[in-house]
């Protein structure tokens, strides 16, 4: 078995990668080629915390995955990370079990790549501006989905706290970000949420995050934050004003979209006005932007065969560059 840190990922795999390998993930959902069952949750209430085993397999080129994820919120008090994962990627014909990879960065990557390709179908084309809300562990690959795909000029971070986003503002200068790019850190959301073209929000909010009425009239955003019903990092006046909602997975986001089951609640919206999945805006059965001043919205709230699409790019690349470490089990 081939046993690769998160380190070796990052040293082979990319931004790029990544959003090639679920493009091609998403034609074969559209397929019927992808078997993604249900995950299975264990919670462990005397530590406030929950493991997460999420399975996926390819079945046409014949590979299996299975993501398991440790949340245990009081770890930081023990100077141990929060949330903890690894995939598992076996071979679907024989059963072999091929390789075990950190899934941290992968699942920041696959995130990042989604919202990456929902921009691409769905912001202006010259969307030059990106406002970054919640500047946590999921937003620079955010950052990096978009500047995939736009050709952005500027871009401002929106986080409660200053320091955090000074930070990030760092990182992203310390990745050659700052070279053709402005950085600015805006403390009134409302100012940030009016100049831009995109934003992409990543917060863990129980509350809205911006006023819906805010949003300029040709704004996509990206929401990859709230991923329980309890949470909602877009208020309803925002759900109303958009002219296409597009998510990453159905059966996810009708049980964990807080923002669209809130919605859904109300009497004057349904999920039966979604625009589609992802999978149907890849392989062109729905159209992306086809007006200037629509507002578009793209949520998702992750599904386990992104993680599969990821898995077999890295190990492809892995074996091929003679990456990681070869252990008997």
């Amino acid at each position: 078995m081939l046993i690769i840190n998160e380190k070796e990922i990052q040293a082979i795999y990319g931004m790029n990668e990544a959003i090639l390998d679920i493009e091609h993930i998403l034609r074969a959902k559209a397929e019927n080629k992808i078997a993604n069952p249900h995950r299975t949750v264990i919670e462990f209430p005397q530590h406030s915390a929950s493991v997460l085993y999420m399975p996926s397999s390819d079945l046409s080129n014949e590979i299996t995955t299975i993501k398991t994820v440790t949340i245990f919120p009081e770890n930081p008090l023990v100077n141990k990370p929060t949330t903890q994962g690894v995939i598992l990627l076996s071979d679907a014909r024989d059963g072999t079990h091929l390789s075990l990879m950190n899934a941290s960065y992968l699942t920041r990557l696959r995130t990042g790549a989604l919202s990456g390709i929902a921009t691409n179908f769905l912001a202006r084309k010259d969307a030059s501006v990106l406002t970054i809300i919640g500047t946590g562990a999921m937003a620079f690959e955010q950052v990096l989905g978009v500047l995939q795909v736009r050709r952005i000029t500027k871009i401002l971070l929106v986080n409660p706290t200053a320091s955090k986003a000074e930070r990030f503002k760092e990182r992203l200068k310390s990745f050659g970000i700052n070279e053709t790019i402005t950085i600015e850190i805006e403390k009134d959301v409302a100012a940030a949420v009016q100049k831009a073209d995109v934003i992409c929000c990543s917060t863990r909010s129980n509350t809205p995050v911006f006023d819906g009425n805010d949003i300029r009239p040709g704004t996509h955003v990206n929401g990859v934050g709230s991923y329980l019903p309890h949470m909602r990092e877009m208020d309803h006046t925002f759900i109303k004003r958009c002219s296409k909602i597009v998510i990453d997975d159905e059966f996810g986001v009708k049980e964990e979209a807080g923002e669209l089951i809130y919605a859904n609640n109300q009497n004057d919206w349904t999920f039966d006005e979604l625009h589609g999945e992802l999978k149907s805006l890849v392989v062109e059965e729905i159209p992306g932007r086809t007006d200037h001043e629509e507002i578009t919205f793209f949520k998702s709230v992750g599904a386990s065969y992104f993680d599969l699409a990821v898995a077999q790019g890295v190990y492809q690349k892995a074996v091929k560059e003679k990456v990681g470490i070869e252990v008997d089990v």
